[in-house]
């Protein structure tokens, strides 16, 4: 079922609000929608994003900032004169299942666009999708370098980072401030395994020795027998690199092994979904934000933070919530830029499209790769706040432009056909 209304604008409050598990958007959805003529045929994205499994967390952020960015677009105008309609399926993190939904988002639906994945390999499979039916498609989240990579698409685009950009964007503090002996810890899946080789090519590179490692199915709740090698191989540090409540559970269980007093924890990503789930004894870790709220230098930052809060009960936009937020607009501005929703025109209207500074909500120049369709983002490394309390519970060292540390496309092998 979807989780928007086929009658047009708003969608089904009362399942979006159960699969939240929160009031979430109430507010938002209590908002009076311009009212359009019934004759006026809503342009269409189909998301797919887990509701459920151990990455739903993720899922439920990205799609709340696509529903906020939905309905600031619909208040304004719609896209092309035309109101914007986000059709929502459950991918369930699990390939299969997200490519079965977008194909009857395609098939059904006629959706316009697609949008969404969270878990690597859901992101490869839609992907594959989009370029056998002619659809353009929007990475919301999901890492894996090759995406953007050796298995780019024209009709792909992505929005989060590649996990080259994740790792790069904080190998070289954690290795100069805890050292070069590293334990990997790796969640059994594409993001995982690509993390770990662009953080081990990194650690070659000065001279580091990985120590041990483990690969960790998904959804394991029982991370004892890993934790006990770890102790026993001694690393200066554990790379730790789960996702979702995986992560969530494993860093409980760290904490009570009391392996973080010992041995410095860190990794590519942490965000602040897993944060908020974690008591305080398990709050600790240097990690990667993709984007964070706390940015007081930064123009419009403040002033998103303040009317998404106000829209959700006080809730505080996450990256998930910018991804979602930041991707919806991206289609909106290259549609308007192609003046047409055909997926050759409005490809050819996001190559190269640069993010306006209150939708990229952060510094630098943010845009969409042309040579491979990677959008550069900045890398917001930086340490849990051990006695933090939300929504303070991350401090940012520092913001990485991503053209400075993102591979070029020449060495990602991405080789997209030129007309």
């Amino acid at each position: 079922m979807h989780e928007e209304d086929k009658s047009g604008g708003d969608f089904a409050r009362r399942d979006f609000l159960k699969i939240t598990g929160a009031a979430g958007l109430a507010a938002l959805l209590a908002r009076p929608q311009p009212s359009w003529a019934a004759s006026e045929v809503p342009i269409k994205i189909g998301m797919v994003d887990p509701i459920t499994s151990t990455f739903a967390a993720l899922g439920h952020s990205e799609i709340k900032g696509a529903k906020f960015a939905e309905a600031e677009i619909n208040k304004s105008g719609g896209i092309l004169g035309r109101p914007l309609q986000l059709l929502v399926e459950d991918g369930a993190g699990n390939p299969g299942t997200s490519v079965d939904k977008v194909s009857r988002l395609v098939s059904q639906d006629k959706v316009d666009f697609l949008m969404g994945t969270v878990n690597s390999a859901s992101s490869l499979a839609v992907s594959q999708f989009a370029a056998q039916h002619n659809k353009l498609f929007l990475c919301t989240g999901g890492h894996v370098d090759s995406l953007t990579g050796k298995e780019c698409k024209s009709n792909t685009f992505r929005t989060c980072s590649t996990t080259w950009m994740l790792t790069a964007g904080d190998f070289e503090a954690i290795a100069s401030k805890f050292g070069k002996k590293w334990y990997f810890l790796t969640t059994d899946y594409a993001f995982g395994q690509s993390e770990q080789a662009d953080y081990t090519t990194q650690l070659k590179k000065v001279g580091g020795t990985v120590v041990g490692g483990a690969l960790a199915p998904v959804g394991t709740t029982d991370f004892s027998s890993f934790l006990i090698d770890v102790k026993a191989k001694a690393p200066q540090v554990l790379c730790l690199l789960l996702a979702g409540n995986d992560q969530v559970n494993c860093m409980k269980q760290i904490a009570q092994f009391g392996i973080n007093k010992d041995i410095a924890v860190a990794g590519a990503l942490i965000e602040v979904e897993q944060l908020k789930a974690l008591p305080e004894a398990a709050l600790y870790g240097w990690w990667t934000m993709e984007w964070y709220w706390n940015q007081p230098k930064t123009p419009h930052v403040a002033d998103f933070v303040k009317r998404y809060a106000a829209a959700s009960n006080g809730e505080y936009p996450t990256a998930r919530v910018w991804f979602g937020y930041a991707s919806t607009y991206a289609l909106k501005l290259a549609a308007e830029k192609a003046k047409s929703t055909e997926t050759a025109k409005v490809v050819k209207a996001m190559e190269g499209l640069v993010l306006p500074p209150e939708i990229a909500l952060q510094p630098g120049n943010v845009f969409y790769r042309p040579q491979d369709h990677q959008l550069m983002l900045g890398m917001f490394p930086g340490h849990v706040i051990q006695t933090g309390k939300y929504p303070n519970l991350f401090n940012v060292t520092g913001i990485v432009p991503g053209e400075k540390i993102a591979l070029s496309p020449s060495e990602t092998g991405c080789v997209l056909p030129r007309a």
